[in-house]
């Protein structure tokens, strides 16, 4: 045998024995990437769920936040602080899913469904003139996403049955 046929011969051999191996860690890669995808969804729950908790737990709150959704401007400087980091921590939170949305984390099923969850918030006047006092604090890719929402001028429909006119701050 020659040694160009040896050299073939082994050749050979090398891919035959790296195709498993690369098979093997492409699955490895899409189990870590399901895995990451899965734990990343999670958190965002959690984080979801431990901000909404100011607005079921507190009914102060919750009247000052539905007074705020119909304009920030209206509110005195403590509700205006108070509305504001809410809604700070509120749009934070939005940003970190359009980012996991546009590293391939979130699918765009779940981005869809936060979009329109945040259309929903962002068609009321009280959100879009906090907005514009904030959207400085927030990325400018993810400024562009929120205004973009803003300019299709959607109408309030999350709090439409709630009689807004007729919110009554509880009584300590």
């Amino acid at each position: 045998m020659n040694w160009q046929m040896l050299t073939a011969i082994a050749q050979l051999a090398t891919v035959l024995v790296g195709i498993p191996s690369l098979i093997y860690f492409a699955i490895q890669i899409r189990e870590q990437t399901r895995e990451r995808r899965q734990s990343a969804v999670n958190a965002l729950t959690v984080q979801w769920g431990d901000l909404t908790k100011a607005l079921h737990e507190n009914a102060e709150f919750t009247a000052l936040f539905l007074r705020g959704v119909q304009s920030f401007h209206d509110l005195d400087a403590v509700s205006k602080l108070r509305f504001s980091a809410f809604q700070n921590r509120f749009f934070k939170n939005f940003e970190g899913m359009y980012y996991s949305r546009r590293e391939g984390i979130l699918s765009g099923e779940l981005w869809d469904e936060i979009e329109r969850t945040m259309r929903e918030f962002l068609a009321y006047n009280g959100v879009r003139q906090w907005w514009e006092t904030r959207k400085h604090w927030h990325s400018e890719a993810f400024a562009r996403v929120v205004d973009a929402i803003i300019a299709r001028g959607d109408e309030p429909k999350a709090y439409s049955g709630y009689n807004l006119d007729e919110i009554v701050v509880p009584q300590k």
